[in-house]
């Protein structure tokens, strides 16, 4: 969603990219735009890595295991490549002469938190291996700021909306297709926690608007990506997409219980800081982008709740299949005459 609006704004763009889900594709066209298909991993230790990066204005580092179900799978893999290779890449950009570095960072870091909303000083209390891998490499690429290295920080609300690359495995997204399909808004919680959100297109325009802006409005900054109007409990996503969905009700699996991770979260500061940042997006428009785009494409419950669109499941497949190791890395496939 990103790499077409940086195009449309006459940025260059380069991709550095291992395309795990290649496969995974729900609808529309992936930006045709060079890439480096390589895990980011394997690139930080390439003897000639700092010579690619030359030339680059910025780098939008978003390569890493996406979210909890992943970063559960082997917790040191998630630290190898959230936080190691992270701070790698950043050390070599800088080194490069990369004047700009923006992170993909997540409200995760907050974890386990009260009722009251967090703003970029609050607590990080992360809770699961995901969660701590983000706090580790903030931390680890903020010691490489300096007067020609310039990180920002920004810590996304959980993501939902129509994209090629739909995920099944996010809040929103997940209890649309279960309505859209079964009737049920299936809730395997018991609904309590609250969660910020925010829509991918919102998300994609954060990032423009920070390397887009002046250094001194970005140097070292955190921003909380959102908008603080679009804090929810499970639960009333639950109720916007009962009442968006015709037929649907509420319906609750038979193991639905609390979930530590319970954050609200405050994104006035991004809102003043950076003028550019007009997030477009609410829930309800979200849901209702969704149930459109669920109803015309025919979905069903064994296509969402299957491999194609969970990220952990996709994995586990692949690694079945043997196309992918168990480090994540490709395996090479040889055909026999």
């Amino acid at each position: 969603m990103l790499a077409p609006r940086l195009l449309e704004r006459a940025h260059e763009v380069v991709g550095l990219d291992s395309d795990l889900f290649a496969e995974c594709t729900f609808s529309g066209a992936i930006p045709n735009i060079a890439s480096i298909g390589q895990d980011v991993r394997s690139f930080v230790l390439e003897p000639d890595a700092i010579d690619r990066l030359r030339g680059f204005d910025a780098v939008i580092h978003l390569a890493g295991l996406s979210n909890d179900p992943l970063g559960d799978y082997r917790p040191g893999l998630t630290q190898e490549i959230n936080t190691g290779a992270s701070v790698d890449l950043a050390r070599l950009a800088k080194a490069a002469g990369v004047s700009r570095f923006v992170y993909a960072s997540s409200c995760s870091n907050y974890g386990a938190s009260d009722d009251n909303f967090i703003t970029e000083d609050g607590a990080l209390n992360p809770v699961t291996p995901y969660g701590v891998s983000k706090v580790e490499s903030e931390k680890g690429i903020l010691a490489l700021a300096d007067e020609t290295f310039s990180p920002t920080f920004l810590r996304a609300s959980t993501a939902y909306g129509l994209s090629p690359r739909l995920r099944f495995d996010l809040v929103v997204n997940n209890l649309t297709a279960w309505a859209t399909t079964t009737g049920d808004v299936h809730l395997k919680s018991d609904g309590s926690p609250w969660r910020p959100i925010v829509h991918v297109e919102d998300i994609a325009l954060a990032y423009i608007a920070s390397v887009e802006a002046p250094r001194e409005d970005v140097h070292c900054e955190v921003f909380n990506v959102g908008q603080t109007s679009e804090n929810y409990q499970i639960r009333e996503i639950a109720e916007i997409v009962r009442d968006v969905v015709p037929g649907s009700k509420i319906a609750f699996a038979d193991d639905a219980s609390p979930d530590l991770r319970n954050y609200r979260v405050d994104c006035n500061y991004i809102a003043r800081r950076l003028h550019a940042f007009k997030p477009q997006w609410t829930c309800r428009r979200g849901v209702e982008q969704l149930f459109a785009a669920f109803t015309s494409s025919g979905l069903n419950v064994e296509q969402f709740e299957g491999p194609r669109f969970k990220r952990i499941a996709h994995i586990q497949q692949r690694i079945r299949e043997g196309s992918l190791n168990e480090d994540l890395f490709p395996v090479q496939q040889f055909a026999v005459a």
